[in-house]
């Protein structure tokens, strides 16, 4: 199933397939090591659609939730 990674709730992940929006945005997103094929794990997510903290490639990061809605995932079922 896919949907985008402000949709996870807190203790889900999925793998990332594709990063939209242009620009800065993009290369932003791209250069914190969010690029096709990396798994993320949802750590925490603040209520009213505030910023969400997810691991990946070994370390912590935390994005705003419109930031993540723009990164289509797979949804991992574990």
């Amino acid at each position: 199933m896919s949907s985008n990674l402000g949709q996870l709730k807190n203790g889900e992940s999925g793998i990332v397939l594709n990063v939209d929006g242009m620009g800065a945005f993009r290369r932003r997103i791209i250069d914190m090591g969010i690029t096709p094929g990396t798994k993320i794990y949802v750590r925490k997510s603040a209520p009213f659609n505030g910023p969400m903290q997810v691991h990946l490639r070994g370390y912590e990061l935390t994005l705003r939730r419109k930031e993540a809605e723009n990164i289509s995932i797979k949804v991992c079922e574990e």
